[in-house]
């Protein structure tokens, strides 16, 4: 039979996650059997699925005193096991308040959602979100602390001791800083965006061409107030995005990096805003910020969590870039004296066009081509 799992989600003044829950044992276990699979079933049996809930999961202090649990949304799902195969599931959303002044990281959390009723039934208790102890996923992987069943030797259900490391806030914020480096890492349309501004950035506009290279104090100046202008656009647009005071839909962001990539491409081979660098750096800053701001804006993070988070993460985001500054840049210097330069410079512009209209199409029509395949498999 499948198990059910509980996740766990510890924030800083509650605990907040989601119990998927066999339907089929779910049923056995509060007496109604029930033909209808369907959304039909949760919204027809949304109060009494409350108050069962409520009555079986209760969280309370060593001391004895419990908790307040408040049920949210219920949704049913299809979920697949390669034992168990095909089988419905209901996925409940849920909240825990401890007691004023009592601890949150330790507690005895007293569950018997269809155990109760089906003594060979398991409850796996994982934990995704450890924001105090660097413990902070974009993905949906969790981290089991253990498993709710009924003691056969005594025939007993013992409460679930949970008892989580004490974390600190230097934690919290050195994972943030890590995690604003793999997004960076990991994103190559970011990356590829910032190599496209270099591309040009030692190099003076004239007559609508690419011309003269300037020399280093003066191309490292240039290229300082280009990539301050990007860092300032999107640290703003990062902050406003993660605090919520502006939401933007995902999708058009995400297009719009691409553009933002194949304008800078263009740029590199063509001068389009010459000596206007800087200002359409700090506007497709803007554009970035808001991306990166994606993935803080679900954490549900207190306020200190998160202006540490945001602070973290864009310094992650900032080292990132500026190892990628290191390595490139005086490599394209140097490359930027032979008369190679032009044929790099242009070949590497239309490369970056090409990828740029490759995640256009895939962003628009959510469906992958065979230039994003091609670049994944790398």
């Amino acid at each position: 039979m499948p198990s059910s799992m509980v996740v766990l989600n510890i924030h800083e003044k509650h605990i907040s996650g989601e119990v998927l829950l066999p339907l089929s044992e779910l049923q056995s276990a509060i007496g109604m059997r029930v033909n209808d699979h369907s959304e039909r079933l949760v919204a027809r049996l949304g109060d009494s699925l409350r108050r069962y809930l409520v009555k079986h999961i209760r969280p309370k202090s060593f001391e004895g005193m419990p908790w307040t649990v408040t049920i949210g949304s219920m949704q049913l799902l299809e979920s697949t096991d390669p034992i168990v195969g095909t089988y419905k599931e209901l996925v409940v959303q849920f909240d825990m308040m401890p007691p004023f002044g009592y601890d949150l990281r330790n507690f005895f959390f007293d569950y018997d959602v269809i155990l109760h009723q089906v003594a060979s039934h398991k409850a796996l208790i994982h934990v995704k979100q450890d924001w105090a102890q660097g413990l902070v996923r974009e993905d949906t992987l969790t981290q089991q602390i253990g498993v709710i069943e009924w003691d056969v030797v005594n025939n007993k259900l013992n409460p679930f001791l949970v008892s989580l490391a004490q974390g600190s806030r230097w934690k919290g914020f050195t994972n943030m800083v890590h995690l604003g480096i793999d997004h960076i890492a990991e994103g190559t349309d970011h990356l590829l965006f910032v190599l496209t501004l270099l591309f040009p950035a030692m190099l003076v506009a004239s007559e609508g061409r690419w011309h003269k290279r300037m020399e280093l104090k003066a191309s490292l100046l240039n290229l300082l107030k280009i990539v301050t202008a990007f860092t300032v656009g999107h640290s703003l647009t990062l902050l406003i995005g993660s605090l919520q005071w502006l939401h933007f839909p995902a999708k058009p962001i995400e297009v719009l990096i691409a553009i933002t990539i194949l304008v800078s491409a263009f740029h590199a081979l063509k001068p389009i805003y010459p000596k206007r660098e800087v200002i359409i750096a700090g506007l497709f800053g803007l554009v970035h910020g808001l991306a990166f701001a994606e993935t803080l804006t679900n954490l549900d993070l207190s306020t200190t969590q998160m202006v540490l988070s945001i602070l973290g993460f864009n310094i992650g985001i900032e080292l990132m870039q500026l190892a990628l500054i290191v390595v490139a840049f005086p490599l394209l210097f140097l490359l930027a004296k032979t008369s190679s330069y032009g044929l790099i410079r242009t070949v590497g512009a239309v490369m970056m066009m090409i990828l740029a209209i490759a995640w256009m199409v895939e962003r628009i029509q959510e469906s992958p081509n065979f230039v994003t395949e091609w670049l994944a498999r790398l």
